[in-house]
């Protein structure tokens, strides 16, 4: 497999590289956005806007609307701070918002555990096939649903 290596940010240089990614995108890093932020970097597997949204309300100790979630989070995904896995209706945080690539989804059926790659040789033959059929490929979404190592054993 031909993938691309970077580096992946982790806890608060993730918070800090996202702000950055966000803010040279020309919006402002709100106080609201980081917290939508940290909820959605800490979850293990992909979260829905409603489970971002109680993460928020725990820890603000006020109620925060899963609508206003959703918004910042079409926010994130368009300013690549996020990746949308288009099957569950979820949102994983991505770990190189500075680095622009189509992604691959591997979903586990079982546990729900989902595996993120980068690898543009298989999406530039995704967008390369779309064209050729006269298409105009804007975000291709590739998801590989079956079993993780851990629940194929």
């Amino acid at each position: 497999m031909h993938a691309h290596d970077h580096h992946e940010h982790e806890g608060i240089h993730l918070t800090r590289a996202a702000q950055s990614t966000l803010e040279r995108s020309g919006e402002q890093w709100t106080a609201m956005r980081e917290r939508v932020f940290e909820a959605l970097a800490g979850f293990t597997k992909p979260a829905s806007a409603y489970d971002i949204a109680e993460a928020v309300s725990k820890a603000e100790g006020r109620r925060v609307a899963a609508n206003s979630v959703y918004r910042i989070l079409d926010l994130f995904v368009g300013a690549n701070l996020a990746r949308r896995v288009e099957s569950a209706n979820a949102y994983v945080a991505n770990a190189h918002p500075d680095c622009l690539h189509d992604c691959i989804f591997l979903v586990c059926d079982s546990c729900g555990q989902t595996t993120h790659l980068d690898d543009d040789v298989i999406t530039k033959g995704v967008r390369s096939a779309a064209r050729s059929a006269g298409f105009a490929p804007v975000r291709p979404v590739i998801e590989v649903r079956g079993r993780c190592a851990d629940c194929d054993s």
